[in-house]
């Protein structure tokens, strides 16, 4: 295990230190309409994280709920369905 950490992580390293030593340099320009797809895409991804970890929150919490014998509609009213 312990090689195969020093294996990926030496590969990281020198993948990074390659790609500096023999990187070129762009003249390029940024028009705004892309500035403006990077800021959604970006919202995007925390929108979507956001999501995953509360879903997978509230898993959780009910797992460990139940495993509490903690019950959380212990306490509240139903109303009922009548209709007048």
């Amino acid at each position: 295990m312990k090689k195969t950490i020093k294996i990926v992580l030496s590969t990281i390293f020198f993948g990074t230190l390659f790609s500096f030593l023999f990187s070129i340099n762009a003249q390029a320009y940024i028009d705004p309409s892309v500035m403006t797809y990077a800021i959604q895409a970006i919202a995007g991804i925390i929108i979507a994280i956001g999501a995953f970890v509360g879903i997978y929150f509230r898993k959780f919490k009910k797992k460990v709920n139940d495993k509490l014998g903690i019950d959380e509609n212990k306490n509240k009213e139903v109303e009922s369905d009548d209709i007048i």
